[in-house]
């Protein structure tokens, strides 16, 4: 089958979130099952010369994007027995930043334009085109018409995938015309328009063959209007063409047996590494280096969703327990703030890493024993899968790919790969916080059954692909 996966990054080119995760390993094991993969997404400045210097120039064109014919350049790479089409313009992806500017739209109206314009100058049939959030909502819009014009795409189904359905590319409803070039009927509340304006994401999923999300309980959850931000009636109405599969994690980049950046690797068969690890991670982050005391880790970004309400409004209960906490990410000032002071009133105890760092991260992962994740919302989260390959058992509410991932620790039978919590309730999360530290110290051979269930559980990619291509299949016939 010929896949055209259209993305707005891709690991390891470039990367702002998990969709670059996806983006990078979901066309990898597809192209493993035997189909013909290309990932499509813009050549923008952080893709370094390392990565540029391994591409070939195909050819260039112009793209006709409402009254503008915008140049159009395409960087061919292989990579992980995928081909890479890198689109390039740099009036539109030569800046330091991937989004975030004042002309998305215009910007990622042409990328929506490129992808479907690449595959017909390459002479290049696909029979999917997956596309995947707002950045190329546009795409199953334009090949309405755009099927009609050329006999490449006159087959093509299409395959919508809503990674956060927070971010929906929410325009005025001038810009219908002027700025993505359709017609004015295309604003009308059958397909885009949405409380007088216009709305990539709404139009992307009522144009689509078929819509995914990132995790079974998230699909049900966008049927709500807690989950839903305004298209929980647009979800509902698709329902018949709606599914959610639980994203996997790249398992060879992380796996604490081969992971460089530990001080020492370890495995399910051999534990003694993440000792050697929690004290490398004691001493880096500035905690007593005590091997009997847990340690608690979040590593995120310091925001409400993510559940850092929860965390400040019992931080000083759960310093109370006989514990020490790190954590790592950046995020709203007053996340921030309140962070650097516990760790002030808790010297040795508690540590604020207030940056990013991929290294300090899988130290993080390899060197805690508890890894706190208390979203409001959730899609589909790696974080706790991640942390789960280490060994490190997640407490989580349960909510999207939280609950879907994580088995919540049975104490008649033993069975779990963590501890989970179900409402948006501070001191449910600290009981549940209490249980998993009361376990490691008083029932230590269950806690190390647990991290044995958690290293052994299976998110590779496998059964993800394998879903996808059953969707796959079912569209094309």
């Amino acid at each position: 089958m010929k896949i055209l996966f259209a993305a707005s990054e891709a690991a390891p080119f470039i990367k702002t979130g998990g969709l670059a995760d996806v983006a990078g390993s979901l066309p990898a094991a597809l192209a493993k099952a035997g189909h013909e993969v290309k990932v499509i997404l813009p050549l923008y400045e952080g893709i370094g010369p390392a990565w540029r210097d391994k591409m070939t120039f195909l050819k260039y064109f112009y793209v006709n994007l409402a009254w503008r014919t915008p140049y159009c350049g395409v960087f061919e790479l292989e990579h992980d027995g995928v081909t890479y089409w890198f689109v390039d313009n740099e009036y539109y992806f030569r800046r330091s930043q991937v989004y975030g500017h004042y002309d998305d739209g215009e910007r990622f109206g042409f990328f929506s334009r490129a992808v479907l314009e690449v595959p017909c100058q390459l002479d290049w049939s696909p029979e999917i085109i997956h596309c995947n959030d707002w950045q190329t909502a546009l795409v199953p819009i334009y090949l309405l018409e755009e099927r009609w014009r050329h006999p490449q795409l006159q087959n093509a189904k299409t395959v919508f995938t809503i990674h956060n359905i927070e971010y929906q590319g929410r325009y005025g409803k001038q810009t219908i015309q002027d700025l993505f070039g359709l017609n004015q009927g295309y604003f009308s509340p059958e397909l885009l328009e949405f409380h007088d304006d216009v709305n990539l994401m709404k139009g992307a999923i009522l144009a689509s063959d078929w819509v995914t999300t990132v995790s079974p309980t998230y699909a049900n959850e966008l049927g709500y209007s807690f989950y839903g931000h305004g298209l929980e009636g647009v979800v509902n109405q698709c329902r018949g063409k709606f599914s959610g599969i639980l994203n996997g994690i790249d398992v060879d980049l992380y796996d604490p047996s081969k992971d460089p950046n530990l001080p020492k690797n370890y495995s399910v068969r051999s534990m003694a590494g993440k000792k050697v690890c929690k004290a490398a991670l004691q001493q880096r982050v500035g905690l007593n280096e005590d091997p009997d005391v847990p340690i608690v880790a979040c590593v995120s970004r310091l925001v409400s969703h993510k559940g850092f309400d929860l965390v400040n409004a019992v931080l000083h209960d759960i310093m109370r327990m006989n514990l020490q906490m790190v954590v790592l990410g950046t995020g709203d000032w007053a996340f921030e703030e309140s962070f650097r002071q516990a760790a002030g009133h808790y010297p040795g105890r508690f540590s604020a890493q207030i940056m990013y760092s991929a290294q300090l991260s899988d130290l993080i992962y390899a060197g805690a024993d508890l890894f706190l994740m208390p979203s409001i919302a959730e899609p589909c989260g790696l974080s706790q899968m991640i942390a789960m390959r280490y060994g490190t058992l997640p407490v989580v509410r349960e909510t999207g790919g939280l609950k879907d991932s994580v088995i919540p620790y049975n104490y008649v039978t033993g069975e779990g790969t963590g501890f989970s919590f179900a409402d948006v309730n501070a001191h449910d999360m600290l009981h549940v916080l209490e249980s998993a530290v009361g376990l490691y110290y008083d029932y230590s051979k269950e806690f190390k059954k647990l991290q044995k269930n958690a290293m052994t559980a299976d998110f590779s990619w496998d059964a993800s692909a394998k879903a996808y291509e059953e969707i796959y299949q079912r569209l094309t016939g």
